[in-house]
């Protein structure tokens, strides 16, 4: 008797540790979920939005597929890539504030797709001191000189990329930090 009240209450925490494992599951999988909804709408990105408004995608039917391959068509070629290769100076020399620095440099490398031009800022005032002219993939700019006259000293700069179309319509920026050493 005692052998078959064992087997019985064996048999009884099987379907209690199935339904308790059940419930662990389905508990689980909701926070996954409300978690994932939660940050939805933050993205983390360091990168400045784009000034393009973001347009909604159209169902596809018999009446506009040829309009809406068109469009995808012209989409893909002004996509932004989804990185950019950087290839400048992080400090930039000058004999005095009216000088051509004597090592700035910035490339836009033939591994990226886009044409770009950039602005210096100075970082405690906000000021641009420097609007390059666009950069086509595989060209650069040195013989850099500032748009602005500085005193001497060491100033903290921002200088903010602008990835641009065939028509220079921004799609992305990227900012870097430079230093201006100006010495005299």
């Amino acid at each position: 008797m005692k052998e078959e009240k064992k087997e019985n209450q064996g048999q009884e925490k099987t379907p209690r540790m199935l339904l308790i494992l059940c419930a662990v599951i389905i508990v689980l999988l909701l926070v996954v979920v409300i978690l994932l909804l939660k940050g939805h709408g933050d993205t983390g990105s360091d990168l400045e939005e784009t000034t393009m408004p973001s347009k909604r995608n159209v169902v596809i039917n018999e009446e506009n597929a040829e309009e809406m391959a068109v469009e995808i068509l012209n989409r893909e070629e002004a996509m932004v890539p989804g990185t950019y290769e950087v290839t400048m100076n992080s400090t930039w020399n000058f004999q005095d504030g009216t000088s051509i620095s004597d090592n700035a440099y910035v490339e836009n490398s033939t591994a990226n797709t886009n044409s770009v031009y950039f602005d210096l800022q100075l970082d405690d005032t906000g000021n641009i001191i420097y609007e390059s002219p666009v950069i086509p993939v595989g060209s650069y700019l040195k013989d850099i000189k500032l748009d602005t006259d500085l005193d001497a000293g060491t100033y903290e700069c921002t200088l903010t990329y602008h990835l641009v179309d065939e028509e220079q319509n921004t799609l992305a920026t990227l900012r870097m930090a430079v230093t201006v050493v100006v010495a005299n």
